[in-house]
Protein backbone atom coordinates (compact mmCIF):
# COMPACT_ATOMS: atom_id res chain seq x y z
CA UNK A 1 0.00 0.00 0.00
CA UNK A 2 1.26 2.94 -1.23
CA UNK A 3 1.72 5.74 2.06
CA UNK A 4 1.40 8.69 -0.48
CA UNK A 5 -2.01 7.80 -0.60
CA UNK A 6 -2.50 8.48 3.42
CA UNK A 7 -1.55 12.13 3.77
CA UNK A 8 -4.13 13.15 6.09
CA UNK A 9 -5.51 12.23 9.33
CA UNK A 10 -8.91 12.24 10.25
CA UNK A 11 -10.21 13.53 13.84
CA UNK A 12 -12.89 11.97 16.09
CA UNK A 13 -14.96 14.08 18.47
CA UNK A 14 -17.51 13.22 21.08
CA UNK A 15 -20.97 14.74 19.25
CA UNK A 16 -23.22 14.72 22.38
CA UNK A 17 -25.01 12.14 23.96
CA UNK A 18 -26.51 9.05 22.16
CA UNK A 19 -30.11 8.60 23.25
CA UNK A 20 -31.68 5.42 22.69
CA UNK A 21 -35.18 6.56 23.22
CA UNK A 22 -34.17 9.00 20.34
CA UNK A 23 -32.18 7.62 18.36
CA UNK A 24 -31.33 3.93 17.28
CA UNK A 25 -27.87 3.42 16.60
CA UNK A 26 -26.83 0.28 13.95
CA UNK A 27 -23.74 -0.60 12.72
CA UNK A 28 -23.31 2.12 10.56
CA UNK A 29 -22.96 4.40 13.65
CA UNK A 30 -19.57 5.72 15.39
CA UNK A 31 -20.35 5.61 18.98
CA UNK A 32 -18.24 5.34 22.20
CA UNK A 33 -20.02 2.91 24.52
CA UNK A 34 -23.11 1.51 24.46
CA UNK A 35 -23.66 -2.37 23.57
CA UNK A 36 -22.34 -2.88 20.09
CA UNK A 37 -23.90 -2.86 16.91
CA UNK A 38 -23.40 -5.72 14.73
CA UNK A 39 -23.53 -6.51 11.40
CA UNK A 40 -26.57 -8.53 10.86
CA UNK A 41 -25.24 -11.71 10.21
CA UNK A 42 -22.92 -11.97 13.59
CA UNK A 43 -22.88 -13.46 17.32
CA UNK A 44 -23.39 -10.72 19.62
CA UNK A 45 -21.60 -12.06 22.48
CA UNK A 46 -18.65 -10.14 23.83
CA UNK A 47 -15.34 -11.39 24.16
CA UNK A 48 -13.14 -12.42 26.94
CA UNK A 49 -9.89 -10.71 28.86
CA UNK A 50 -7.12 -12.87 27.91
CA UNK A 51 -5.74 -12.84 30.80
CA UNK A 52 -9.03 -12.82 33.41
CA UNK A 53 -11.24 -14.45 31.35
CA UNK A 54 -13.94 -11.77 32.13
CA UNK A 55 -16.08 -10.72 29.52
CA UNK A 56 -15.25 -7.44 27.77
CA UNK A 57 -17.01 -3.28 28.02
CA UNK A 58 -17.67 -2.75 24.42
CA UNK A 59 -15.47 0.73 24.15
CA UNK A 60 -15.74 2.26 20.83
CA UNK A 61 -17.36 1.60 17.78
CA UNK A 62 -16.17 2.82 13.98
CA UNK A 63 -17.24 1.98 10.85
CA UNK A 64 -14.89 2.18 7.89
CA UNK A 65 -15.87 0.61 5.09
CA UNK A 66 -12.90 0.94 2.20
CA UNK A 67 -13.27 2.00 -1.27
CA UNK A 68 -14.36 -0.20 -4.30
CA UNK A 69 -15.30 -2.64 -1.83
CA UNK A 70 -18.83 -4.37 -1.54
CA UNK A 71 -18.46 -5.04 2.39
CA UNK A 72 -19.74 -3.07 5.16
CA UNK A 73 -16.87 -3.13 7.42
CA UNK A 74 -16.87 -2.30 11.26
CA UNK A 75 -13.98 -2.11 14.10
CA UNK A 76 -15.06 -2.62 17.51
CA UNK A 77 -12.66 -2.01 20.40
CA UNK A 78 -12.94 -4.30 23.74
CA UNK A 79 -11.40 -3.46 27.16
CA UNK A 80 -11.10 -5.02 30.72
CA UNK A 81 -12.19 -3.34 33.37
CA UNK A 82 -10.77 -5.05 36.28
CA UNK A 83 -7.57 -3.54 38.01
CA UNK A 84 -5.72 -6.02 37.70
CA UNK A 85 -6.09 -5.87 33.50
CA UNK A 86 -6.56 -2.16 32.95
CA UNK A 87 -3.48 -0.92 30.67
CA UNK A 88 -2.49 -4.06 29.58
CA UNK A 89 -2.61 -4.71 25.84
CA UNK A 90 -3.60 -8.61 26.67
CA UNK A 91 -6.82 -7.23 28.24
CA UNK A 92 -7.78 -5.37 25.19
CA UNK A 93 -9.63 -6.99 21.94
CA UNK A 94 -9.74 -5.38 18.70
CA UNK A 95 -12.47 -7.31 16.09
CA UNK A 96 -12.75 -6.39 12.47
CA UNK A 97 -16.40 -7.60 10.99
CA UNK A 98 -17.49 -7.79 7.68
CA UNK A 99 -20.38 -8.27 5.66
CA UNK A 100 -21.55 -7.98 1.88
CA UNK A 101 -23.97 -5.18 1.26
CA UNK A 102 -26.08 -7.21 -0.50
CA UNK A 103 -26.40 -10.09 2.82
CA UNK A 104 -26.68 -7.16 4.83
CA UNK A 105 -30.07 -5.84 2.98
CA UNK A 106 -31.29 -9.14 2.77
CA UNK A 107 -31.78 -9.98 6.38
CA UNK A 108 -32.41 -6.03 8.30
CA UNK A 109 -34.40 -2.92 7.31
CA UNK A 110 -32.76 0.14 7.29
CA UNK A 111 -32.69 1.43 10.81
CA UNK A 112 -34.21 4.83 11.61
CA UNK A 113 -31.92 7.57 10.74
CA UNK A 114 -30.35 10.26 13.34
CA UNK A 115 -30.05 13.45 12.51
CA UNK A 116 -27.73 14.64 10.30
CA UNK A 117 -25.43 16.34 13.19
CA UNK A 118 -25.55 13.26 15.03
CA UNK A 119 -25.57 10.81 11.83
CA UNK A 120 -23.40 8.46 11.51
CA UNK A 121 -20.19 8.94 9.47
CA UNK A 122 -17.77 6.47 7.92
CA UNK A 123 -13.89 7.25 8.22
CA UNK A 124 -12.53 6.45 5.13
CA UNK A 125 -12.72 6.22 1.60
CA UNK A 126 -17.12 5.63 0.38
CA UNK A 127 -17.64 8.55 2.54
CA UNK A 128 -18.75 11.69 0.84
CA UNK A 129 -20.34 13.56 3.86
CA UNK A 130 -17.74 14.05 6.73
CA UNK A 131 -19.77 16.82 9.07
CA UNK A 132 -22.94 18.33 9.81
CA UNK A 133 -24.71 20.46 7.36
CA UNK A 134 -25.59 23.02 10.48
CA UNK A 135 -23.68 25.83 12.16
CA UNK A 136 -20.18 24.97 11.91
CA UNK A 137 -18.38 23.46 14.96
CA UNK A 138 -21.49 23.40 17.22
CA UNK A 139 -20.63 23.13 20.73
CA UNK A 140 -16.71 22.26 19.64
CA UNK A 141 -14.91 25.52 19.64
CA UNK A 142 -15.44 25.64 15.90
CA UNK A 143 -14.39 22.29 14.61
CA UNK A 144 -15.86 22.65 10.91
CA UNK A 145 -16.44 18.98 9.24
CA UNK A 146 -16.36 19.48 5.79
CA UNK A 147 -16.37 17.10 2.89
CA UNK A 148 -13.29 15.25 1.90
CA UNK A 149 -11.59 13.49 -1.06
CA UNK A 150 -11.96 9.64 -0.96
CA UNK A 151 -8.98 7.18 -0.42
CA UNK A 152 -7.72 4.76 -2.30
CA UNK A 153 -7.23 1.48 -0.03
CA UNK A 154 -5.97 -2.02 -0.36
CA UNK A 155 -8.44 -4.07 -2.35
CA UNK A 156 -10.50 -6.60 0.21
CA UNK A 157 -9.26 -9.91 -0.19
CA UNK A 158 -11.62 -12.61 -0.75
CA UNK A 159 -11.07 -15.62 0.61
CA UNK A 160 -13.26 -18.26 -0.85
CA UNK A 161 -11.66 -19.10 -3.53
CA UNK A 162 -8.28 -19.07 -2.25
CA UNK A 163 -8.16 -22.44 0.34
CA UNK A 164 -4.74 -21.03 1.91
CA UNK A 165 -6.85 -18.67 3.58
CA UNK A 166 -8.70 -20.26 6.73
CA UNK A 167 -12.12 -18.91 8.23
CA UNK A 168 -11.87 -16.62 10.99
CA UNK A 169 -12.47 -18.03 14.17
CA UNK A 170 -12.68 -16.33 17.89
CA UNK A 171 -15.50 -18.57 19.13
CA UNK A 172 -13.07 -19.63 22.09
CA UNK A 173 -14.16 -15.85 23.51
CA UNK A 174 -18.10 -16.23 23.01
CA UNK A 175 -18.17 -19.81 24.90
CA UNK A 176 -19.27 -20.23 28.35
CA UNK A 177 -20.93 -16.70 29.07
CA UNK A 178 -23.43 -17.09 31.38
CA UNK A 179 -26.83 -14.75 31.54
CA UNK A 180 -25.50 -13.57 35.00
CA UNK A 181 -22.41 -12.83 33.08
CA UNK A 182 -24.01 -10.70 30.71
CA UNK A 183 -25.78 -8.93 32.68
CA UNK A 184 -22.84 -8.05 35.10
CA UNK A 185 -20.87 -6.93 32.12
CA UNK A 186 -20.15 -2.65 32.52
CA UNK A 187 -21.83 -0.64 29.74
CA UNK A 188 -20.78 2.63 29.01
CA UNK A 189 -22.60 5.70 27.82
CA UNK A 190 -22.94 5.88 24.19
CA UNK A 191 -21.90 9.18 22.47
CA UNK A 192 -22.15 9.69 18.71
CA UNK A 193 -18.93 10.34 16.94
CA UNK A 194 -18.05 13.19 14.65
CA UNK A 195 -15.03 13.36 12.10
CA UNK A 196 -13.18 16.55 11.07
CA UNK A 197 -9.97 16.48 9.04
CA UNK A 198 -7.36 17.40 10.75
CA UNK A 199 -5.84 20.08 8.73
CA UNK A 200 -9.23 21.81 8.45
CA UNK A 201 -8.81 22.29 12.23
CA UNK A 202 -5.38 25.01 11.83
CA UNK A 203 -6.15 28.14 12.87
CA UNK A 204 -8.86 27.81 15.12
CA UNK A 205 -8.19 29.85 18.06
CA UNK A 206 -10.43 28.34 20.84
CA UNK A 207 -8.52 24.90 20.30
CA UNK A 208 -5.24 26.85 20.19
CA UNK A 209 -6.13 28.58 23.93
CA UNK A 210 -6.41 25.16 24.98
CA UNK A 211 -3.61 24.00 23.84
CA UNK A 212 -1.12 26.53 25.40
CA UNK A 213 -3.16 25.81 28.47
CA UNK A 214 -2.20 22.09 28.09
CA UNK A 215 1.03 23.08 27.11
CA UNK A 216 1.94 25.47 29.64
CA UNK A 217 0.90 23.37 32.30
CA UNK A 218 3.21 20.45 31.28
CA UNK A 219 6.26 22.84 30.96
CA UNK A 220 5.35 23.91 34.38
CA UNK A 221 5.75 20.42 35.70
CA UNK A 222 8.31 19.45 33.80
CA UNK A 223 10.62 22.15 34.50
CA UNK A 224 11.64 22.40 30.67
CA UNK A 225 9.63 24.35 27.47
CA UNK A 226 8.49 22.11 25.00
CA UNK A 227 10.19 23.87 22.64
CA UNK A 228 13.98 22.95 24.11
CA UNK A 229 12.68 19.35 23.79
CA UNK A 230 12.49 19.24 19.78
CA UNK A 231 15.26 17.45 18.87
CA UNK A 232 17.72 18.96 16.63
CA UNK A 233 18.39 17.38 12.94
CA UNK A 234 21.60 19.65 12.32
CA UNK A 235 23.36 18.71 15.94
CA UNK A 236 21.95 15.69 16.97
CA UNK A 237 22.23 16.88 20.54
CA UNK A 238 20.57 14.58 23.53
CA UNK A 239 19.22 17.37 25.03
CA UNK A 240 20.36 15.70 28.38
CA UNK A 241 19.93 18.93 30.28
CA UNK A 242 16.48 19.85 28.85
CA UNK A 243 15.63 16.50 29.55
CA UNK A 244 11.94 15.58 30.56
CA UNK A 245 11.09 13.31 33.37
CA UNK A 246 9.56 10.66 31.23
CA UNK A 247 13.26 9.94 29.43
CA UNK A 248 12.68 11.32 26.00
CA UNK A 249 10.96 13.26 23.72
CA UNK A 250 8.16 11.54 22.92
CA UNK A 251 5.48 12.97 25.12
CA UNK A 252 5.93 16.71 24.21
CA UNK A 253 6.07 15.68 20.70
CA UNK A 254 2.90 13.85 21.55
CA UNK A 255 1.48 17.11 23.04
CA UNK A 256 2.33 19.09 20.26
CA UNK A 257 0.81 17.32 17.33
CA UNK A 258 -2.75 17.37 19.35
CA UNK A 259 -2.67 20.76 20.40
CA UNK A 260 -4.76 21.34 17.86
CA UNK A 261 -7.66 20.01 18.73
CA UNK A 262 -7.01 18.39 22.54
CA UNK A 263 -9.80 16.99 22.60
CA UNK A 264 -10.12 14.45 20.42
CA UNK A 265 -10.71 11.09 21.41
CA UNK A 266 -9.72 9.01 18.00
CA UNK A 267 -7.57 9.34 14.90
CA UNK A 268 -7.92 7.74 12.08
CA UNK A 269 -5.55 7.28 9.28
CA UNK A 270 -5.51 3.56 7.82
CA UNK A 271 -2.20 2.98 6.60
CA UNK A 272 -0.63 6.01 8.06
CA UNK A 273 1.42 6.35 11.60
CA UNK A 274 0.56 6.55 14.92
CA UNK A 275 1.63 9.01 17.57
CA UNK A 276 3.00 7.12 20.84
CA UNK A 277 2.55 8.88 24.09
CA UNK A 278 5.87 7.23 25.35
CA UNK A 279 8.87 5.86 23.53
CA UNK A 280 7.32 3.03 22.22
CA UNK A 281 9.87 -0.48 22.13
CA UNK A 282 12.39 -0.77 19.96
CA UNK A 283 11.08 -4.28 18.24
CA UNK A 284 7.92 -2.17 17.89
CA UNK A 285 8.22 -3.96 13.98
CA UNK A 286 8.37 -7.49 15.18
CA UNK A 287 5.64 -7.03 17.91
CA UNK A 288 3.34 -6.40 15.09
CA UNK A 289 2.15 -9.54 13.74
CA UNK A 290 1.34 -11.01 10.65
CA UNK A 291 -2.83 -11.37 9.83
CA UNK A 292 -3.50 -14.61 11.99
CA UNK A 293 -6.05 -15.52 9.34
CA UNK A 294 -3.67 -14.82 5.95
CA UNK A 295 -0.30 -14.43 7.04
CA UNK A 296 -0.05 -11.05 5.04
CA UNK A 297 0.89 -7.98 7.07
CA UNK A 298 -0.40 -5.55 9.08
CA UNK A 299 -0.86 -1.48 8.79
CA UNK A 300 -1.86 1.21 11.66
CA UNK A 301 -5.73 2.11 11.20
CA UNK A 302 -6.56 4.15 14.29
CA UNK A 303 -6.13 4.94 17.70
CA UNK A 304 -7.97 5.95 20.82
CA UNK A 305 -6.86 9.17 22.72
CA UNK A 306 -6.52 10.15 26.62
CA UNK A 307 -9.47 12.05 26.15
CA UNK A 308 -11.71 9.78 25.77
CA UNK A 309 -10.97 8.16 29.24
CA UNK A 310 -13.41 10.77 30.33
CA UNK A 311 -16.25 9.65 28.18
CA UNK A 312 -16.16 6.09 29.85
CA UNK A 313 -18.66 6.86 32.26
CA UNK A 314 -21.26 4.19 33.53
CA UNK A 315 -24.19 4.01 32.45
CA UNK A 316 -26.00 2.90 36.06
CA UNK A 317 -24.57 6.63 37.03
CA UNK A 318 -21.13 5.27 38.71
CA UNK A 319 -18.76 7.98 38.37
CA UNK A 320 -15.74 5.81 39.62
CA UNK A 321 -13.34 5.69 36.61
CA UNK A 322 -12.50 2.09 35.72
CA UNK A 323 -10.62 2.32 32.80
CA UNK A 324 -7.19 4.58 31.81
CA UNK A 325 -4.92 4.34 29.21
CA UNK A 326 -2.30 6.79 27.00
CA UNK A 327 -3.18 5.97 23.87
CA UNK A 328 -4.47 2.38 21.93
CA UNK A 329 -3.29 1.76 18.69
CA UNK A 330 -4.97 -0.53 16.53
CA UNK A 331 -3.08 -1.99 13.26
CA UNK A 332 -5.82 -4.19 11.04
CA UNK A 333 -4.78 -6.38 7.81
CA UNK A 334 -3.38 -4.48 4.99
CA UNK A 335 -5.73 -6.68 2.36
CA UNK A 336 -8.48 -6.85 4.83
CA UNK A 337 -8.94 -10.39 4.19
CA UNK A 338 -12.57 -11.96 4.56
CA UNK A 339 -14.44 -15.00 3.99
CA UNK A 340 -17.96 -14.11 2.19
CA UNK A 341 -20.72 -15.63 4.15
CA UNK A 342 -18.63 -15.39 7.54
CA UNK A 343 -20.33 -15.04 10.98
CA UNK A 344 -17.38 -14.50 12.60
CA UNK A 345 -15.21 -11.52 13.48
CA UNK A 346 -11.54 -11.08 12.79
CA UNK A 347 -9.55 -10.39 15.85
CA UNK A 348 -6.45 -7.44 14.90
CA UNK A 349 -4.13 -6.25 16.94
CA UNK A 350 -3.76 -3.59 19.46
CA UNK A 351 -0.73 -1.71 21.51
CA UNK A 352 -2.09 0.13 24.83
CA UNK A 353 0.33 2.58 26.15
CA UNK A 354 -0.62 4.30 29.24
CA UNK A 355 -0.39 8.29 30.06
CA UNK A 356 2.50 9.60 32.17
CA UNK A 357 0.61 12.71 32.59
CA UNK A 358 -3.57 11.60 32.84
CA UNK A 359 -4.60 14.12 35.18
CA UNK A 360 -3.74 17.16 32.24
CA UNK A 361 -6.72 15.27 30.29
CA UNK A 362 -9.17 15.40 32.72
Amino acid sequence: MSSAAHNFTLIGICDGELDSKRYQSSYLTNKVGGSPDWLPVFSRQPPRCRRCSAPLAHVVQVYCPLEASPYHRNLHLFACLRAECCGRSESWVVLRSQCLEAEAAAVQAPSRAAPPQEATTAWCDNADDWGVEGEAGDGWGGCVEKKTKARKEAPVLETEDNPQLCEPDISKSFQDLSLAELKDIPVFRPFFISVVEESDLCGEEVDLEHAQELLKEYERKEGAAVGQLEESSVSGEKYEKSRARHGDVTFSRFMKTISVCPQQILRYCRGGKPIFISKPPSNMAQLVSVCNYCGGSRTFELQLMPALVSLLQRKDGSTEVELEFGTVVVYTCTNSCWTSGSNSAVEEFCFVQSDPDQQLFK
